[in-house]
């Protein structure tokens, strides 16, 4: 039997629409998975009429983060300028909206971080899951939430590894809108609708201006974040392990 594509693309209007299509493992993400994630991001900046990307998961999880029985697909992801999830070491060049719903931890996380903008369904659960397996955060996570909700709030979610509802995500920024379970979608495509009317020079320029003035740049706090996840790429094996033998399914540790 012929696998589906783990990564769908598709036009709606001026919105490029990406789908983790991989709902039999909540869509965690390996190896094949993450290539065809960058091949789907380098198809929406060539293509012209595509003003803005809206990223989603398919059935009812946006993502589980790295598909922790198939880590060592990740290895030769490690150096990869794109990052071991395929795009969370690359910087969009048109605006981008996560539409979540479900679980969205670890590596899920962060490349819903990866986005412009959250619109969140109401059951969506959002948390560091990967710290009770000692996977350190690869794809952007210690850099990109600090710029997002501060780094009080980042360091409390990185450390303890504690999961938040989607209304508590709002309360402290870390999603922009929360929507009816099942409405997250729509709200996306509906304000990517909204983002492609604007002039979009001057809307990209203001776009550019703002995630460029951060303190530490984005490439250099990544390339940091980059070593240290190389560094402990074998503790992440093991503890990927420990993960598909049964131990802290659940939530079991948090």
């Amino acid at each position: 039997m012929v696998e589906a594509e783990p990564v769908r693309y598709r036009r709606l209007g001026a919105a490029a629409l990406i789908t983790i299509a991989r709902p039999q493992v909540r869509n965690a993400i390996d190896g094949p998975t993450a290539a065809a994630l960058a091949g789907a991001l380098a198809r929406f900046h060539s293509d012209a009429e595509a003003r803005v990307l809206v990223l989603t998961g398919a059935g009812e999880t946006f993502c589980a983060g790295a598909d922790l029985k198939a880590l060592a697909s990740f290895g030769e992801r490690l150096a990869d300028p794109g990052g071991p999830l395929g795009i969370s070491r690359t910087q969009a060049q048109k605006p981008t909206i996560a539409a979540v719903a479900g679980y969205c931890l670890a590596g899920g996380l962060e490349l819903a971080l990866w986005c412009d903008l959250r619109i969140a369904a109401e059951n969506a659960i959002f948390g560091c899951a990967e710290r009770r397996f000692g996977v350190p955060l690869i794809d952007g996570g210690t850099q990109r939430l600090p710029r997002i909700v501060g780094l009080g709030r980042a360091l409390e979610l990185i450390l303890t590894g504690r999961l938040i509802d989607a209304a508590e995500a709002h309360a402290i920024g870390l999603v922009n809108e929360v929507v009816g379970s099942g409405r997250q979608l729509d709200r996306a495509l509906e304000l990517a609708e909204r983002i492609a009317a604007f002039p979009q020079e001057a809307m990209l320029a203001d776009r550019a201006a703002a995630l460029a003035a951060q303190g530490l740049s984005l490439s250099e706090g990544l390339a940091l974040e980059a070593r240290a996840g190389e560094r402990l790429y074998a503790q992440a094996l093991a503890g990927g392990a420990r993960f598909a033998a049964g131990e802290g399914r659940g939530g079991s540790g948090l």
